[in-house]
């Protein structure tokens, strides 16, 4: 039986596994979460949603699988390209995109939406990981990897900044420890860091000077989660449902106690507005308890560790850093959701990977995994950095 899976699912092993305990998760507790979706919008059949969540997961694996198989080099073909197109739908997005829950971030091509940041997420992260890979003989230059990156950080971000604050401070903050690993000198990363949390700094104060300011997009809904979360402001339902959320989910965890009320009896799923999603950590630990939600964490630092013994075994510079962006993102973006579920951190809109219910969320997981399984099958087969060595010595035989 072990030959079988090994011999079609090539790469870390651990690494599917954690895929697929996480896969049967995200479907017992989305079909709990989404009942009283079923019964608003599909007239109570509340097979729809678990459904089509289980076609979503099946086409992830499918992504993952396919991924893992093709040719390692081919990322680093596609990525100049990936970033163009990225850049032309993030700007796309902003004029013309899909507006949910005040903020435009999707788009609609051919019926399918999608949300354009998960795809310059990842492109970034591959950029970023070529950019290093190809200059670490010259990584002390600023001009050969420091000022490339921060352009395309800055300009990504940037797009990203006006309707998503949380995934662009997010992606900054990935792009920064990729450099510091790369070698980057960290004065240079500190001044940059300085200089956005200043420039930040200095346009909360002027939101607070000029109340025009607040009007502009998506400024007040910032300032106010802020103010709710450090406890400056009363709250306030018709405004914004932060506190809303954020009581309710703590309800949740609270009523979960240490074993849970079990599969299918939460009550919180009624109340809170996204449970399938943004909040379906909390509903976790209502249904299975702190063991449940402590499963839950052990996991994805299971999945940290293991993407730790890839980077370790990769001798290619280029799928060293783009195994860890990648990894430290998903890492990340779980750990913020469940923060936000325990009012760790303010209400950000992050996701669960592979837990959450979403079509755009499990696509883009589903790559970001199947890239570092795609590394972890190179680096234990030893062959990607034959290949690149080969690469490297033809060229440097043509040039001469």
């Amino acid at each position: 039986m072990k030959e079988k899976f090994l011999k079609y699912f090539k790469g870390d092993t651990s690494i599917w596994i954690i895929v697929f305990m996480l896969s049967i998760v995200s479907m017992l507790t989305v079909y709990s979460a989404t009942g009283t979706l079923a019964y608003k919008k599909m007239g109570g059949n509340t097979l729809f949603y678990l459904m089509r969540h289980g076609g979503f997961l099946l086409f992830g694996i499918g992504i993952i699988w396919v991924i893992h198989r093709i040719d390692f080099r081919i990322f680093k073909k596609l990525t100049k390209l990936l970033l163009y197109l990225s850049v032309g739908l993030l700007v796309f997005t902003l004029l013309s995109g899909v507006s949910l829950n005040s903020a435009s971030r999707w788009v609609s091509i051919m019926g399918v939406q999608f949300q354009t940041s998960d795809l310059a997420k990842i492109t970034l992260v591959m950029y970023v990981a070529m950019v290093l890979g190809d200059n670490q003989e010259r990584i002390d230059d600023p001009n050969a990897a420091f000022w490339p990156i921060v352009k395309w950080v800055g300009l990504i971000c940037l797009l990203i900044f006006p309707a998503n604050f949380s995934t662009a401070a997010m992606l900054f903050f990935i792009c920064c420890i990729l450099m510091f690993i790369g070698g980057i000198n960290i004065k240079l990363i500190g001044k940059l860091i300085g200089c956005i949390v200043a420039g930040l700094a200095f346009l909360l104060l002027l939101a607070y000077a000029v109340p025009q300011i607040r009007e502009i997009g998506r400024v007040s809904t910032w300032l106010h989660r802020i103010e709710i979360f450090i406890g400056k402001a009363p709250a306030d339902n018709s405004n914004d449902d932060y506190n809303f959320q954020s009581d309710h989910s703590k309800m949740a965890i609270v009523h979960g106690g240490i074993m849970g009320q079990g599969p299918g009896n939460s009550t919180q799923r009624n109340f809170l507005p996204h449970p399938y999603s943004d909040f379906i950590y909390a509903i976790i630990v209502e249904e299975f308890g702190i063991v449940g939600g402590t499963t839950i964490i052990l996991l994805y630092l299971w999945l940290f560790s293991r993407i730790r013994v890839v980077v370790k075994g990769c001798r290619s510079a280029f799928g060293t850093f783009l195994c860890i962006g990648l990894g430290i993102s998903l890492i990340i973006q779980a750990f913020i959701n469940m923060g936000v579920a325990v009012n760790i951190f303010p209400v950000t809109g992050q996701t669960l990977p592979l837990v959450s219910m979403g079509g755009t969320s499990v696509v883009f997981t589903s790559i970001a995994i199947g890239v570092i399984l795609n590394v972890s099958r190179h680096a234990e087969g030893g062959d990607l950095a034959t290949q690149e060595a080969t690469i490297d010595n033809t060229n440097k035989t043509t040039d001469n």
